[in-house]
């Protein structure tokens, strides 16, 4: 496969509606999971149909727009999908070998990370045309977007937060549950209370972290999706991909090749 189909017009309604959700909910930080190393699950709100060719590595909503990001040498690449009808607005496919990691949006710049590539791609946000790259110290996985600094996951227990506009480290946090490392950190989002949320890889569980010591805050069981994915044309691989709908406590969540995205609360 040279890339990911685009997403099937039957995802344009339900998109339709997380764009009316992002405008008119009043902001609010997600509550369930404020008692210290709370045990979650995913509430299912609503069942979206997604790309299943797409090994999707980043997911996050920015303004009218869904970005996603895959990967695999070949079937790398990046999209921006309007939330009120569905479809593609831009897309950029990256060239082999590179194999595209987490994305992630600040103000008119889209990163893209590779895995071992050595390399982060800063795109044109409108357009998704590379506009630079930067050199990656380290194995890229996930990314997301913090008020004052990026941050990167590389498979370890390990988050460094980064300058926005060098990409340069500036520290670096272990993500440990009751004083054990959490290894395999992948897909990042950074939520609006400014906690970050990052899939573990190899296994139905996201954590909650606080960025400020890289304690656990919670871990969410979402087993629940898998037992509810269809068969698809590929066989479906790892969870991967959360985007919080900015101002709720709702999140889109979806995997490698998986054929459905799934509109979540995460409850006890």
């Amino acid at each position: 496969m040279t890339g990911g189909r685009h997403l099937v017009p039957a995802l344009a309604a339900p998109l339709l509606g997380v764009a009316m959700m992002v405008t008119s909910c009043s902001a609010q930080a997600p509550t369930a999971a404020d008692a210290p190393d709370a045990e979650l699950r995913v509430e299912i709100l609503r069942t979206l149909d997604h790309d299943p060719n797409a090994f999707t590595q980043g997911l996050e909503i920015a303004g009218d727009d869904l970005f996603e990001g895959t990967g695999r040498s070949g079937e790398s690449w990046v999209r921006a999908t309007n939330l009120g009808s569905g479809t593609v607005r831009a897309r950029a496919e990256l060239p082999p070998p590179l194999f595209g990691e987490g994305i992630t949006v600040v103000d008119d710049t889209v990163w893209q990370l590779t895995w071992r590539d050595g390399v982060a791609i800063a795109r044109d946000r409108e357009t998704l045309s590379e506009q630079r790259r930067v050199a990656l110290d380290a194995e890229g996985w996930g990314i997301c977007a913090l008020a004052d600094s990026l941050v990167t996951s590389d498979g370890s227990s390990t988050l460094t937060f980064r300058d926005p506009r060098t990409f340069e480290a500036q520290r670096t946090v272990q993500a440990r549950r009751d004083g054990v490392a959490v290894t395999h950190l992948n897909e990042l989002e950074c939520a609006d209370d400014g906690t970050i949320y990052a899939n573990v890889w190899t296994t139905d569980t996201l954590v909650r972290i606080d960025p400020a010591d890289g304690g656990v805050i919670a871990a969410i069981d979402a087993s629940a999706l898998r037992d509810a994915l269809p068969p698809g044309p590929r066989d479906v691989d790892v969870l991967n991909g959360v985007a919080q709908i900015p101002g709720t406590d709702r999140f889109l969540l979806t995997g490698k090749y998986w054929p459905r995205m799934f509109e979540v609360r995460f409850v006890p």
